[in-house]
């Protein structure tokens, strides 16, 4: 009986039947992974890229259309009527103005709001028309869901409470007189 075992077990371990499933069991996992990184990477540069060139053919509108007066629900909508891809554009977009002075310079505000979807309504932490010459800071972001979440593994992507993460674009401009 032990004889039998142990030849069984010899002919086992001589055997390279099955040698090609191990490594394949074993790379599988990390390949799959690169792979739903890569598309939601690719995914995260369309909506960024969509977002800068809409802003910036916005902001482009804002600078040429000398005398006229934007109100944040007009500079909204011009940002998302621009845009193909940004799906619920005008609930998950978040705009913030602010005025730069270039005599008296202070940083704006590292921290960027962007729209709770926990909450009905964002209040606007900062949105200010400013003046004739004054140079103005407009800032979009942009939050969405990512599309998988094996993809998140080992990514500096940060994520909020109900799973969103977000894009953020950036354009200065100043007001001309009118």
């Amino acid at each position: 009986m032990i004889a039998r075992i142990a030849k069984t077990l010899r002919r086992f371990r001589k055997s390279e039947d099955g040698s090609a499933v191990v490594p394949f069991a074993l790379w599988m996992p990390m390949m799959v992974g690169i792979a739903l990184s890569t598309i939601e990477v690719g995914a995260m540069t369309l909506r960024h890229t969509q977002l800068e060139r809409a802003l910036d053919l916005t902001v482009r509108e804002v600078k040429l259309g000398t005398g006229h007066t934007y109100t944040h629900a007009q500079l909204k909508q011009m940002i998302c009527d621009r845009t193909t891809i940004l799906g619920d554009c005008s609930t998950m977009l978040h705009l913030e103005m602010i005025g730069l002075d270039m005599r008296d310079w202070t940083d704006p505000p590292s921290s960027i709001d962007c729209t709770d979807v926990a909450l009905d309504v964002t209040p606007q932490r900062t949105f200010e028309f400013g003046q004739e010459h004054e140079t103005m800071l407009l800032r979009a972001c942009y939050k969405y869901k990512p599309i998988t979440p094996v993809s998140r593994i080992g990514s500096p992507v940060k994520l909020d409470e109900n799973g969103f993460t977000g894009v953020v674009s950036t354009s200065t401009f100043v007001h001309e007189p009118m």
